[in-house]
């Protein structure tokens, strides 16, 4: 039988944008379309942060969230819908006042990077178990952290995806798995490649998924020109994958991908030349555990 893979595309991301970034999608409109397009394309689920439409900056506004879940719900299409709740942590203390950030980055608090899940009620949402060296700044995850914003979102009725950056993240999540502060069947996914994580290499990706406990549910992404190898990888080892341009902006070397829906589309080729398919959106609910779709 045919192996049904997950494909997950992550819209537009947390990152500044480079002179690279003109196909990014900035606008609740535009985020919603690209989703749209995603999901025609052979996507079960949209990974979604927002951006401020005048600037393109990365934003933590509700009324962005808002205006992008209710864009998708009302284009009919079926679709699982995954919020982050990554922003919130970055920081780049100064070297004269640690208590001041380089950069401007001011952390919030658990219950503000998870108002948007509260009040929206996706199908899933991020959850990163990670403190680590982000380029030259930090993104700070405690665990209390982790375990208080993974209680508010179990509590609005969320499957929390598990964001791990290395191997000690999975330990944690794990760890906490085990202890009953997060829930059983985790659903875990592997961000690979991104400086100074786990590299994108088969070996790291090996033992990540030899941590996880049995049960779980893993996707893996490589970021960059690791992207497209990482989903063949993924797929071949038994998990689902990530593609989007959030992760990487070129759908092959020296093209720039001109919107999201060319990254899945390629993701598809892949799976289905090594004789394997795009999970339907029911599909992406049964693999995950999940319910009825969200109205």
């Amino acid at each position: 039988m045919t192996r049904r893979v997950m494909i997950t595309c992550a819209l537009t991301g947390g990152a500044q944008l480079s002179d690279k970034g003109k196909h990014v999608p900035v606008t609740p409109e535009q985020i919603a379309n690209d989703g749209i397009a995603a999901v025609k394309a052979g996507a079960a689920v949209v990974h979604i942060h927002v951006r401020d439409p005048a600037t393109g900056r990365p934003s933590m506004e509700l009324a962005l969230y808002r205006e992008v879940v209710e864009r998708l719900r009302a284009s009919g299409l079926d679709m699982l819908i995954n919020l982050t709740t990554g922003p919130g942590a970055r920081h780049m203390p100064r070297l004269d006042d640690p208590k001041v950030s380089q950069d401007g980055s001011a952390p919030q608090t658990p219950d503000f990077r998870t108002q948007h899940v509260v009040e929206l009620v996706p199908d899933i949402c991020s959850l990163d178990v990670a403190t680590m060296n982000f380029g030259e700044a930090s993104i700070v995850n405690l665990p209390s952290h982790v375990r208080h914003m993974a209680k508010t979102i179990v509590a609005t009725g969320v499957k929390p995806e598990l964001e791990v950056f290395d191997v000690g993240h999975v330990w944690l999540a794990s760890e906490l798995t085990r202890r009953g502060e997060l829930p059983e069947n985790p659903v875990f996914q592997f961000c690979l490649g991104i400086p100074w994580g786990a590299p994108a290499t088969v070996e790291a990706l090996l033992l990540m998924k030899s941590m996880i406990p049995p049960g779980s549910v893993w996707s893996a992404f490589g970021i960059s020109r690791n992207q497209m190898p990482m989903v063949a990888q993924a797929a071949l080892l038994g998990g689902h994958v990530r593609v989007g341009l959030e992760d990487n902006l070129f759908v092959r070397e020296g093209e720039l991908a001109q919107g999201n829906a060319p990254l899945v589309e390629r993701a598809v080729a892949i799976l289905e030349s090594l004789e394997m398919k795009p999970a339907t959106p029911d599909e992406a609910r049964e693999i995950l555990s999940l319910g009825e779709a969200r109205a």
